[in-house]
């Protein structure tokens, strides 16, 4: 009796048996719900599944012991890359094991993983299966990789021997136009791009390494062939490209191993210092061949000078048409981010390198080319760096950027050229009817001034 009204006369003993039923409902509950399970795949990963092929897959679920049982779900991270033929609710028997086998199938390029999760208490095994789907190997794709590797060479063959390097010195006097063209090129067009790749790609590192490869690429040869359609400075524009070129040999390296790196690491991808030396030193022997050819061969210098025009066109339709019919895949990837990006790249390139121009006092001539230089990126060259340089399937995935930007390019100029010739034949009509008046006054004052001085003139001789 004293013991118990002592116990009820004591608040801390109240406490210290809320404490043991709080405690031992925990562990209750922990018996009863909590449970971990460890699954083990065999293979351990798939590295190179062919995308619409399907591989059987052995798996063995081990729970802890227990007498109660759980559900067990196998699933996928991303269907629309790997997936099951459907999410499979695995029910763990009384020996808390389960094994068996499922088919995983390669719906699309890429990476993802298959996992197991406790279907009560959504606890996810640290175990997984890492799926990588790549595609098969066509002979198309090597006849694309290699017939733009040998396209692009012959194009700096043909920059080799275009290049004035008298012209070039005389420029770099007062390179005003050169310098912004080469701030556009190297310094604005790979901040923009990697901006735009942070912006409306943050999840996918392919897609932002597909647009800084864009970004860092020099001027593309098909801006020579619009300073002349839109009436730009020729001159300037073939200097320009020139001098983007031969900067590109260690600007693009520049900006790749830096901060490109950042791209590379979230991508978890090595930085391809190899392929990329590589790369830039083989296209300093064609330049050399160009230069060498402009040197000793001078009728084939200026064949080749002539042709350059011409074949830089052909070269980005060819690369254009011949990336979308080898690469129709790629279109699963279009998306209003995929068209917004390639819009944004060139068409916020075209208006920098005019604002730039316009501000520093340019020509409108030469501000147009500027902006042209500035906005058009070699798509060619960026392609095949990203299918030389990278592994499969990032090689593919990252090529949707450079042909979007290709495809969408030329739609501003385009518009700026119908604009100009609209504009030309409208002045062309309106000068035909203001010069039709003044003539056809001059006409009946001429015919009134004969009639009038003629019968005075007879007067005055006779006179």
């Amino acid at each position: 009796m004293w013991c118990h009204s002592l116990l009820r006369m004591c608040p801390i003993s109240g406490l210290v048996q809320f404490l043991i039923v709080l405690v031992a409902l925990l562990l209750l509950c922990h018996a009863i719900v909590v449970r971990t399970c460890q699954i083990h795949f065999k293979p351990s990963s798939i590295s190179k599944l062919i995308m619409y092929d399907t591989v059987n897959v052995s798996y063995n679920i081990i729970s802890d012991t227990g007498p109660y049982n759980s559900d067990y779900l196998i699933y996928s991270e991303n269907k629309d890359i790997a997936g099951l033929p459907k999410d499979e609710i695995l029910i763990s028997n009384s020996l808390n094991s389960l094994s068996g086998t499922l088919n995983i199938t390669g719906n699309f390029l890429g990476k993802t993983s298959i996992k197991c999760k406790n279907r009560l208490t959504n606890k996810v095994s640290s175990e997984k299966l890492d799926v990588i789907v790549v595609r098969r190997k066509r002979v198309i794709d090597i006849v694309f990789t290699a017939s733009v590797a040998m396209l692009v060479s012959i194009l700096y063959i043909n920059f080799g021997c275009a290049i004035d390097w008298s012209e070039l010195s005389n420029i770099l006097k007062r390179p005003v136009g050169p310098a912004i063209g080469f701030f556009g090129q190297f310094v604005i067009m790979p901040l923009l791009s990697y901006v735009l790749g942070l912006v409306l790609f943050p999840d996918s590192p392919e897609m932002r390494l597909g647009m800084f490869f864009t970004g860092v690429s020099p001027a593309g040869g098909a801006s020579n062939v619009w300073a002349v359609v839109l009436e730009g400075n020729m001159s300037l524009s073939i200097i320009m490209t020139a001098i983007s070129t031969i900067a590109a040999f260690g600007m693009m390296p520049l900006w790749i191993f830096t901060l490109g790196k950042s791209i590379f690491d979230s991508a978890d991808l090595r930085v391809p210092y190899k392929e990329i030396s590589t790369y830039v030193i083989a296209l300093i022997v064609p330049l050399a061949i160009g230069y060498l050819i402009q040197r000793y061969l001078k009728r084939l210098a200026t064949f080749m000078t002539r042709i350059i025009k011409g074949f830089s066109a052909c070269l980005i339709l060819f690369i254009i048409i011949f990336a979308i019919v080898t690469n129709l895949y790629l279109f699963q990837l279009f998306s209003w981010k995929i068209i917004l990006a390639g819009m944004g790249l060139p068409w916020i390139g075209y208006l920098a390198g005019y604002l730039c121009g316009y501000i520093l006092r340019q020509p409108h001539p030469d501000s147009l080319t500027i902006a042209i230089e500035v906005g058009i990126q070699n798509t060619g060259i960026a392609i095949f760096l990203l299918r030389f340089a990278l592994p499969q399937p990032e090689a593919d995935l990252t090529t949707v950027a450079p042909v979007s930007v290709a495809m969408l390019t030329p739609i501003p100029l385009m518009a700026i050229y119908i604009y100009q010739r609209m504009k030309a034949r409208l002045y062309s009509s309106h000068s035909k009817l203001t010069s039709y008046e003044p003539q056809k006054l001059q006409k009946l004052d001429d015919n009134c001034n004969g009639d009038i001085i003629s019968p005075v003139s007879e007067i005055v001789t006779l006179t």
